[in-house]
């Protein structure tokens, strides 16, 4: 293996760091990412139950936005449940726009070594090549031996960029596709617990205006 990498020149060392920075990106989300971390099941439920209950004070609140990605988003909502039904709209869209962002963190580095990778690749090939025809410049054709680094170097490079880029450009798709699919269940939840908080203050105002 040591060989191959010396056998691909010194383009072989951002090569290996791209592959480095991206396997750790992957690892990364793929731990961040968990369905449990994020969307815990029933999560809209049991603050439900806590609301009937009279239970839930401000402390289970922040306790609630550090839990996950969409307790940060309903816990938003629940520091503003006295308002009206646009303005806990409001306040849950603008901290949903945050937990995306950290939803979608590191995956443009992802898609950046994805695209850079493979040109990489190419510039080693480029160079491979140079290589190449200046041993036959100064060996002529008859040599192989002279020509054997220069061909190495294109090919091992060219091997080593593409490798690295189809990799990354899989599990970019992959978590640009599990992020989307993430948000659209987040709003799903967020509208539940909008209507759940509307629909839990209509009887209070009904009573009010009775009295």
């Amino acid at each position: 293996m040591f060989e191959l990498v010396k056998s691909g020149g010194w383009l072989m060392l951002p090569i290996i760091l791209c592959s480095i920075i991206s396997i750790s990106i992957i690892a990364e989300r793929f731990w961040s990412l968990r369905r449990e971390k994020v969307l815990p099941k029933h999560l809209v439920a049991t603050v439900w139950n806590s609301i009937k209950q009279d239970s839930l004070s401000r402390s289970d609140i922040e306790a609630l936005s550090k839990e996950s990605a969409l307790g940060k988003i309903l816990s938003a909502g629940l520091l503003n449940r006295n308002e009206s039904r646009e303005r806990i709209k409001e306040t849950i869209e603008e901290r949903g726009r945050e937990v995306v962002h950290d939803l979608e963190r590191f995956l443009n580095t992802l898609g950046t070594i994805a695209s850079i990778s493979p040109l990489l690749g190419l510039l080693g090939t480029v160079i491979g090549m140079i290589s190449v025809f200046a041993a036959i410049t100064q060996h002529g054709v008859g040599d192989p031996g002279a020509l054997a680094g220069g061909i190495s170097q294109a090919m091992i490079t060219t091997a080593a960029g593409l490798t690295v880029a189809i990799i990354s450009l899989i599990f970019y798709r992959y978590f640009r596709r599990k992020v989307d699919g993430i948000v659209v269940e987040m709003e799903r939840e967020a509208i539940k617990m909008v209507d759940v908080l509307h629909n839990n203050r209509q009887p209070h105002a009904d009573c009010a205006e009775g009295k």
